[in-house]
């Protein structure tokens, strides 16, 4: 049994079978064979080998004639390790006597082979490791007979444990059969991350490297709240475990009973709790969970895995889906927040060092201004649906916003003209989530109808931390006093000028800071489908003074660390069941 720690993202506890994915996407399955299939398999087994052989003799002549010998002896000795007779004869044993898939046949013989020259000191010993996963990797797609496993074909319940996962795969996740999410790399504000949080499926990023330790197959068990994954655990832990889920089943049934009751607080003040949603279909989670409607709906999941942009209706219909789903309740949509780099259709930028401060949000969208009209367009046609709500992402200044008003005016000139109806009088918003915004909130407060803080980028930008690195992942916090700071102004300006302010960032969905949060002044937070119930819970169970005298400390205090042993404390007096 081996117990690895990383950063926890998403709540919760799974145990199950685990998919593997290498950092090149290679699914390494556990299956058996029929007995009448061995031979088959042997032989294909053979012609992989073969196919892998041919591979590298053609790799070391071209290097040979161009640099020399010396340069293409790490070929020969690829070929080698290919045609080493001990380790056919171990794969073949494998599949001859276990039955095992000449895929995991080759992950596990090969694997063993790399992780004896892990263990030796030494950097020329280290290469030998990763020439031996060359080989693997050779040998599997001659297997496999491609380069990447769909997540999107998963049919059966399993952990996925990857090197890491693109956006573009974690909007492709079923939560039926993808029980849990483990990441080699990544932190707590990364796609990733927010993806699974929104599935309410457990999830462990930054791990760092173990892969090579487990193999398709093995019983896993990631615990979302620790931050932990334990890897082939023994009897006793299982059984642990599996109370601990038992434990979580129980408070869930408990907090079903507070979905038709709203979020007040015990003196009488009422909160407005929605729902953050990436798919059409986390609306029925939020309903079912008694949101009073969608604080944010993330667009982004239109434009990932295509080579093309998404037409006006094929906007159009996934936005018309939610509003209809949601009877009439508010749903705010906003605009693309995706960068360059991960738009296909789009031309890579050409000098991206650090996409989080390049050309990303609302600069693609004014920098591509018929992509952003064509779902504007969309959003104005669906308005005339249902109570909808546009908001922009990551305004940094008065004239991106100005700038950003002006395409949609002119989209609503196009419907005007061509009769389409819309709702003339939508409600235009804004993401805080800079620090510009922040300085700035006493002059953006007469340009919008609402703001919503999205805290997953704010702590970023305040405190320059990448949220997705997970080497600084421990400063990476919303219990930073700096943060907690910002929030405070932000949320002062726009209540001391009536302007509906509300949080739709990780913060607001971990009940360790509902009470900081309502002493602040906020009374309105989206967050996760799964998460509702709880910070509901959390809302009915303080008071308005209790709250307040929180923050005041909170705010008195210098530290990440103090913080959070604060809230912690205080939390425990609420729930002091809750784990903490």
């Amino acid at each position: 049994m081996e117990r690895l720690q990383g950063i926890a993202v998403s709540p919760g506890i799974a145990i199950g079978e685990s998919l593997v994915l290498d950092n090149e996407g290679f699914r390494i399955p556990r299956r058996f064979l029929p007995r009448d299939a061995v031979e088959e398999e042997l032989l294909r087994l053979g012609k992989a080998f073969h196919a892998a052989e041919a591979e590298v003799e053609r790799n070391r002549k071209t290097v040979s004639e161009q640099l020399g010998d010396d340069y293409a002896a790490i070929f020969s000795a690829h070929l080698q390790m290919l045609r080493d007779r001990r380790l056919h004869d171990e794969i073949e044993e494998m599949i001859r006597v276990r039955h095992y898939s000449p895929e995991y046949a080759v992950s596990r013989a090969l694997r063993r082979y790399a992780k004896v020259f892990q263990s030796l000191q030494g950097k020329y010993m280290a290469e030998r490791a990763n020439d031996i996963f060359d080989i693997e990797k050779r040998i599997l797609r001659n297997l496999l007979g491609r380069s990447r496993e769909e997540l999107a074909n998963i049919t059966s319940p399993v952990l996925v444990l990857a090197h890491n996962i693109t956006p573009s795969e974690t909007a492709s996740l079923n939560p039926r059969f993808v029980l849990g999410l483990v990441t080699e790399i990544g932190g707590p504000g990364s796609h990733t991350a927010i993806v699974a949080e929104g599935l309410g499926i457990p999830a462990v990023v930054g791990v760092g490297p173990f892969l090579t330790d487990v193999s398709g197959g093995d019983t896993v068990i990631i615990d979302g709240d620790q931050g932990q994954i334990v890897l082939r655990p023994d009897e006793e832990t299982v059984a642990h475990y599996r109370h601990e889920v038992e434990e979580q089943r129980s408070l869930a049934a408990k907090l079903e009973a507070l979905r038709d009751l709203p979020a007040i607080t015990m003196d009488g003040q009422v909160v407005q709790m929605m729902g953050n949603i990436e798919f059409p279909h986390e609306v029925e989670l939020c309903k079912q969970r008694g949101a009073n409607g969608i604080g944010l709906y993330r667009t982004e999941f239109l434009y990932l895995g295509r080579d093309d942009d998404p037409s006006e209706d094929a906007h159009y219909e996934s936005y018309a889906e939610v509003v209809n789903d949601m009877g009439g309740l508010p749903v705010v949509m906003r605009t693309l927040d995706l960068g360059a780099d991960k738009m296909r259709s789009l031309p890579d930028p050409e000098d991206e060092r650090n996409p989080f401060l390049g050309l990303r949000s609302i600069r693609l969208a004014l920098r591509n201004r018929d992509l952003f009209r064509t779902q504007l367009r969309a959003i104005l046609r669906a308005s005339s649906l249902g109570e909808i709500r546009i908001m922009f992402p990551l305004i940094s200044t008065i004239m991106e916003l100005r700038q950003a008003r002006m395409v949609l005016a002119d989209a609503m000139e196009d419907l005007e003209e061509a009769n389409v109806p819309f709702d003339r009088s939508i409600k235009v918003g804004m993401m805080v989530e800079v620090p510009s915004a922040i300085m700035m909130m006493d002059r953006f407060v007469d340009e919008v109808d609402f703001f919503s803080i999205g805290t997953n980028d704010l702590i970023q930008y305040c405190l320059a931390v990448d949220r997705s690195n997970k080497d600084v992942a421990n400063l990476y916090t919303a219990a930073d006093p700096a943060v907690i700071r910002m929030i405070e102004i932000a949320v002062r300006v726009a209540n001391q000028h009536g302007v509906p302010i509300s949080m739709c960032g990780q913060m607001c969905g971990n009940p360790l800071y509902t009470m900081l949060l309502l002493g602040l002044g906020l009374r309105s937070f989206s967050v996760t489908p799964s998460a509702i119930p709880e910070i509901k819970r959390a809302c009915r169970s303080v008071s308005t003074e209790q709250c307040v005298r929180v923050a005041e400390h909170v705010l008195k205090l210098e530290s990440a660390r103090d913080v959070k042993n604060f809230l912690k404390e205080e939390l425990a007096k609420v729930f002091p069941e809750l784990p903490l």
